[in-house]
């Protein structure tokens, strides 16, 4: 027995134990093993007029035998002699692609073509995938006749123990990668599922469906007797080679050439959504990073799209391996709802073909899809804007969140693709569509926050900037508020909450000047701040306010009300609460009758007082302590 070299030996313990975090991928690494061992030989063929391998022969392999516990992978390329098999197999993290690669390659320029089964088109890189199916196999025999050469080989190991290599008997050019399965251990089936047909379906479906190459297994399938009438039909169970993968993939397709039913199709099976995608975006880009991408915006919110189960990313694939089933790195959080596919034969893989090595390829693929994402919702937004209003519903929310991030960071990049409903257009419009429609005259932004548009719409505060024929804004979403406060402006008009005063709307008009309310009423409102102490903050006589008698706002600065109750559904322990001012309408005849009472009838003002109160916060959406003690007020008024 020969032994591997000291380093190898605790590579491939930290293989086996650490460097993979899933057994399954073992079935991807030698299939792609295979699919190499082909491409060789047909790279060869294109020079060598002796090789009669064809890409339609080429062919990979699998066979199960439950009763001894192997699974094969077979395959008909280059093959590997003596030598090779030394080099490859005896030192760990020795590639013989990569050796190949080299000798091909012009050594300077990398993504040189040098034929359509050029060295770019190889998979391996390390010389260490072999070895994850010791993750799953206890021992694992190597049967191998190079093409060329008259002699074949039979590699053996058990593992970190060493290994044998011996003359054998091989008819056909090519390698099988014969896997003895372990035992299972405490878990049932912790390996035997291994040696289940349709589980290792599955996994070259989600591995290696689009290894070019067809890979075959031998599955059951039930089949009428021969004989049997139709009647009563007599069925038996036979096997029949069946080709497992799809080899092209829908992406690596020409665009004009898929059906978009196609591409529904495609999204619908590989993302388990009912829904067919409401956007397909397809790209092929050469330059610093070569990479095809099939992107889809989904049709609909996924119920778990807010909830930590939630998996943002896109797959990853090179040459055709899938390397990450959700690679977060590919997408802003911004646009985390998109899912699809990319492909790029430039990524630089890491050992375990799980990770990645440098970032710098990711960056760009990431920078570039964000951008098409963002020209695709904006063309949505401008021709077809239904549609987007549809998306809007969808993951509007996750836009707005965004843009806020980072202190407002994205704010340039997203406020364009915000919607918000108009008060006074009564349907959802972009900031430009607001101050594009603004006054001459106005100043600001008006927005006004709450519930629901129809609470928005009523609110008493709002009256004075509709009778200036303004538009508000209506911000529904707990994250509206943050975004105002956030964005500070937009194209230089600033944001204000239509809940505060506005001086500039307030301010009377010449020859129009009345008396100073505060002023001539300052009794009566000392007195409703003595008999509200300790629930209001202040008490002032409103110039805003028509036909309402009250209202309840919180002031030029700090936290809203709006903010108030989100900070106490989050984080209720911080106490967080908005500061109250209570607006009365001097000139409404409930404040009349309580200016009379106050003289006349103490004990009746102090109730108009609560009263008074009361409906401020029902007005600002607040519940009532005591609404019992409410009614029994408004009742002990008309006895």
């Amino acid at each position: 027995m020969k032994q591997f070299k000291a380093e190898s030996k605790r590579l491939l313990d930290l293989m086996i134990n650490s460097i993979y975090t899933h057994r399954e991928i073992f079935l991807r690494e030698i299939i792609s093993n295979a699919s190499d061992a082909i491409d060789k030989l047909l790279f060869i063929s294109l020079t060598d007029e002796n090789v009669k391998m064809k890409k339609k022969d080429a062919c990979i392999k699998i066979s199960v035998d439950k009763d001894a516990r192997t699974v094969t992978v077979s395959d008909n390329g280059i093959g590997m002699n003596e030598k090779e098999l030394e080099e490859n197999l005896g030192v760990i993290a020795s590639s013989g692609t990569g050796k190949f690669r080299d000798e091909v390659s012009d050594g300077n320029d990398r993504k040189k073509k040098t034929g359509k089964n050029g060295p770019e088109e190889l998979i391996g890189q390390f010389g260490v995938g072999f070895y994850s199916a010791f993750m799953v196999a206890d021992k694992i025999t190597v049967l191998t006749k190079k093409y060329g050469e008259e002699k074949a080989y039979r590699w053996e190991s058990e593992g970190i123990e060493g290994y044998t290599v011996n003359e054998c008997e091989k008819e056909s050019v090519g390698t099988d990668v014969i896997m003895h399965i372990r035992e299972d251990g405490d878990e049932p089936g912790e390996y035997s599922q291994y040696l289940d047909n349709y589980t290792l379906k599955n996994l070259v479906k989600k591995y290696s469906d689009y290894i070019r190459f067809p890979v075959k297994m031998e599955m059951p399938h039930s089949r009428k007797k021969e004989g049997s009438s139709d009647e009563n039909p007599e069925y038996e169970t036979v096997s029949e080679l069946e080709t497992l993968n799809s080899m092209v993939p829908i992406w690596q397709r020409r665009k004009s050439d898929v059906k978009e039913e196609e591409y529904s199709d495609f999204y619908t099976r590989t993302f388990h959504d009912m829904e067919k995608p409401q956007k397909t975006i397809a790209l092929s880009v050469e330059g610093n990073v070569t990479y095809k991408a099939l992107l889809f915006i989904p049709g609909k919110m996924p119920a778990n799209y807010f909830t930590e189960d939630f998996e943002p990313g896109l797959q990853l694939y090179s040459a055709g391996v899938m390397i990450m089933d959700k690679c977060k790195d590919l997408l802003p959080e911004c646009f985390n709802f998109v899912r699809g596919v990319v492909d790029s034969p430039d990524l630089s893989l890491n050992i375990s073909r799980e990770l990645l090595q440098h970032d710098r390829q990711l960056k760009l693929i990431r920078d570039k899809l964000e951008k098409k994402i963002k020209t695709e919702l904006e063309n949505m937004l401008k021709n077809e804007r239904e549609e987007y209003e549809k998306f809007w519903k969808n993951f509007g929310r996750q836009i707005k969140a965004c843009s806020i991030n980072n202190y407002g960071m994205e704010k340039e990049k997203l406020q364009d693709l915000l919607l918000f409903y108009s008060s006074k257009e009564k349907k959802l419009i972009t900031l430009s569509e607001y101050v594009d429609a603004m006054k001459e005259n106005q100043k600001y932004i008006y927005y006004a926050a709450g519930e629901t548009v129809e609470s928005i719409d009523s609110m008493p505060q709002t009256e004075i900037i509709k009778e200036n024929d303004m538009d508000i804004l209506c911000f529904t979403d707990k994250v509206d508020e943050f975004v105002a406060d956030m964005f500070r402006n937009y194209r230089e008009k600033d944001f204000r909450s239509a809940l505060n005063d506005d001086p500039e709307l307030t301010k009377e008009k010449e020859g129009e000047e009345k008396p100073d309310a505060e002023v001539v009423y300052s009794d009566s409102i000392k007195y409703l701040k003595e008999t509200l102490a300790g629930k209001v903050d202040e008490v002032k006589a409103s110039k805003r306010l028509k036909t309402h008698p009250v209202c309840l706002s919180s002031g030029e600065d700090g936290l809203t009300f709006e903010m108030e109750r989100y900070f106490k559904a989050v984080q209720p322990e911080m106490g967080m609460k908005a500061k109250r001012i209570l607006e009365i309408n001097t000139e409404h005849p409930a404040f009349k009758a309580f200016d009379a009472a106050r003289i006349a009838e103490p004990e009746k003002a102090a109730k108009y007082a609560e009263i008074f109160y009361s409906q401020a916060l029902l007005i600002a959406g607040f519940p009532l302590d005591n609404p019992t003690e409410y009614t029994d007020l408004i009742t002990s008024l008309w006895v």
